[in-house]
């Protein structure tokens, strides 16, 4: 599944202060030899109203980050935004050499000589197409997927084994997108007037399907998934998602540790397959407050709907989407859809085509799907909050999250490119949720 079918990026100081503080309560308690003076009372008062400066609050925690450290980050994350556009050109590039030299035509021709049905002549050429792009992307994926994650410190495999998913991943999409091709060169065909429409809706019953079978028979290929059994970690965790309306009696723990050094937990899946999982790495690296607060965040997506309300929204961005194709492809097509040798719409030739406009459609909108689906983060860093009460530690988390994502953006910079809060605007909500709720 990974990047190309997961998926909120989440993230000891605080947990060993909660910690010696039980400890600390299970001594008893010495009754006061003298009553506080009145000097000593008014000292105590002065300290607990001295005001909480929440912007001094967050400059503390962004000092926190090294100067190389920072440096190292915003290289990274900054080097991504280029990574978004050689991707994209790619992409399209890709497309242009398959239409271009006719081997997209070849592809189609042989594969309606394999067999005569035609919907089995849609999947033997999806399949061809995703095996030969995948290979032409190739030198792209291996440098992005494992060259430059070992060149920051964040991946953990070795090259063997990023192979091996990757080869797990090419044959997962190879057979997904045989059966969604098949469908939706079925409606091409059969509506030839208002197959835009219905090929979005093909696209987000496809996008649906994958949310159900994803946590059970996806996600397991590439992770060993176990149940959850120290309490401590465990319990506060079903609690919160009990008292949120959640009915589950198991969290799961997945082994990200053999691929990636990033803290990651989810509430995934859709209808009966729904889980709440997290990684080893946030196990490892995080406070009891930290987890709680990523856990509280995971499920307050469940819990403010926003799996059924993304389906919608991107459901109306992809109706919009084809409606681009449509006129676009018929318009291209009428300048060299002879020379490529495509006949129509329903002609799978042409399938490098839509691909690559439906490519050229999302890149124009990176910042209209970035600010929907941050807008939604948003909504769970708050739900997040409020449910975990454990502000310092969704501060410490979003620290975590600045080993790769650049904590400080200017705001364009975040308004485009950013498809969760950043992490000064993350640490300021925590500050401010704090200082209104100092005395609790």
């Amino acid at each position: 599944m990974r990047s190309k079918l997961s998926c909120c990026w989440m993230l000891v100081v605080v947990c060993l202060a909660a910690g010696s503080g039980l400890v600390a309560q299970e001594e008893p308690i010495a009754e006061p030899t003298e009553p506080m003076t009145e000097m000593a009372v008014a000292e105590e008062r002065t300290v607990l109203s001295e005001p909480f400066d929440v912007d001094a609050e967050v400059e503390a925690y962004l000092s926190r980050q090294t100067p190389e450290e920072k440096a190292r980050s915003d290289a990274y994350f900054e080097g991504g935004y280029w990574l978004q556009l050689w991707g994209f050109l790619y992409a399209v590039g890709v497309a242009w050499l398959l239409l271009g030299t006719g081997l997209s035509a070849r592809m189609r021709d042989l594969a309606e000589r394999i067999v005569r049905w035609r919907p089995l002549q849609t999947a033997l050429y999806a399949i061809g197409y995703v095996l030969l792009a995948t290979v032409l992307f190739f030198p792209f994926t291996v440098y992005q997927g494992f060259f430059r994650e070992h060149k920051y410190d964040l991946a953990t495999q070795t090259f063997s084994g990023w192979l091996r998913d990757w080869a797990v991943e090419l044959g997962v999409s190879a057979v997904l997108f045989a059966i969604f091709f098949m469908a939706l060169y079925g409606v091409f065909r059969k509506l030839p007037r208002t197959w835009w429409l219905w090929g979005a809706v093909v696209a987000v019953v496809f996008l649906v399907f994958v949310l159900l079978i994803g946590p059970v028979y996806i996600d397991p290929l590439f992770n060993t998934y176990t149940a959850l059994e120290d309490p401590a970690v465990k319990d506060p965790i079903l609690s919160q998602a009990r008292s949120n309306g959640i009915a589950v009696d198991n969290v799961y723990q997945f082994d990200a540790s053999r691929q990636t050094t990033r803290v990651s937990a989810n509430v995934s899946g859709f209808l009966g397959t729904m889980a709440i999982r997290l990684n080893d790495n946030l196990l490892n690296r995080c406070s009891l407050a930290e987890i709680q607060a990523v856990m509280a965040h995971e499920i307050g997506h469940y819990v403010l709907n926003h799996v059924y309300e993304m389906i919608i929204v991107f459901g109306i961005v992809l109706v919009v989407a084809f409606a681009f194709v449509r006129w676009s492809f018929d318009w291209l097509r009428g300048r060299w859809g002879e020379n490529w040798g495509v006949a129509g719409i329903g002609d799978v030739a042409g399938m490098p085509l839509l691909v690559a406009l439906l490519a050229v459609y999302f890149f124009v909108m990176t910042p209209v799907m970035n600010t929907i689906i941050r807008v939604n983060e948003a909504e769970a860093d708050l739900f997040a909050l409020h449910a975990s009460g454990e502000p310092d530690g969704f501060a410490e988390v979003a620290l975590k999250l600045g080993e790769y994502r650049k904590l400080d953006p200017g705001p364009v910079e975040e308004w485009v490119f950013y498809d969760h809060p950043s992490g000064r605007s993350r640490i300021h909500m925590a500050m401010t949720w704090k200082a209104e709720h100092l005395e609790e």
